[in-house]
């Protein structure tokens, strides 16, 4: 990989579009049609470099552990491609660049959540609680949440009802999809060092687990509805999403699988961006 694709990596971009396809829709909604496209980039553009600055550090914290996992060995700092050093500096620099692109274009409330968000990722998820419980994954959860809050933010300097819809059902989605990704990954996190559910309740009882939180997640999921920011359409959507996601997770009760583990995986994905593809296209229509 060259030099800019390895930078790019450490980013880890694949995760990246859950910024744009949850920050828009909740500044749409903050908005209360569509905002200017200009102040839409910026906003959006400074909370994807916060999102990979917090990233960055992520790894470099974690390059030791990384180096002892197949799925992350070939990562940029494991295999050597990058610097410790270098990457420090790069993600510090984004963390900067981020949070003073939205201090000076939209003001400090959207900055300072900005900042909340980095900070919690790094102290509080990755080097306290990440290595020692398999709860910190619902904290962690916070920074993967945020970019609903910082566009809401960003609108009038005070996050909203639209900010916190959609950061709950980002906040709720995520525990049972990292924790299928434990039930199929275990080797491989216990030779990292990492902490499971499974570790804590067994398999069994944290497969009944994500069920649990897919079933709870789906009347967050019709927040938007209920508070009057999107239609009836996003709300047909959301439910049949929803039902097949729960599916999911029966099958894997009833097969104990690592198959049927990474299917509910591959199904949160197309589900959490289904509900925002669902969600633009409703407020497109309300506001044509």
């Amino acid at each position: 990989m060259n030099t800019a694709g390895s930078y790019l990596a450490l980013t880890k971009p694949r995760l990246l579009p859950l910024v744009l396809f949850s920050g828009f829709p909740a500044f749409v909604m903050a908005t209360g049609g569509w905002p200017r496209w200009d102040r839409t980039l910026i906003v959006l553009g400074a909370t994807a470099l916060a999102a990979g600055a917090a990233n960055i550090l992520n790894s470099y914290l974690e390059r030791d552990r990384d180096a002892r996992m197949v799925r992350t060995q070939t990562r940029p700092l494991p295999s050597g491609e990058i610097k410790p050093a270098h990457a420090l500096t790069f993600g510090l620099v984004l963390a900067f660049v981020s949070t003073g692109a939205l201090w000076v274009s939209v003001g400090s409330a959207a900055a300072y959540t900005a900042l909340a968000a980095i900070l919690v990722y790094v102290f509080v998820y990755t080097l306290w609680l990440k290595p020692r419980t398999p709860f910190g994954v619902i904290v962690g959860g916070f920074s993967g949440a945020v970019a609903p809050l910082i566009a809401d933010a960003a609108v009038d300097g005070m996050i909203g009802p639209a900010g916190w819809a959609l950061f709950s059902i980002i906040f709720v989605w995520q525990p049972p999809h990292f924790w299928a990704i434990g039930l199929y990954r275990a080797p491989e996190y216990a030779a990292a060092g990492f902490p499971l559910l499974t570790d804590q309740i067994g398999e069994d009882a944290t497969r009944q687990r994500i069920l649990a939180w897919i079933v709870a997640l789906i009347p967050i999921t019709l927040l938007p509805t209920a508070l009057g920011l999107v239609g009836l359409g996003y709300c047909a959507a959301a439910l049949g999403l929803g039902g097949w996601f729960a599916f999911s997770a029966v099958r894997l009760i009833r097969e104990k699988t690592d198959a049927a583990a990474r299917n509910v995986f591959r199904v949160s994905l197309i589900y959490l961006l289904g509900l925002f593809v669902a969600m633009i296209v409703d407020l497109a229509w309300r506001t044509a």
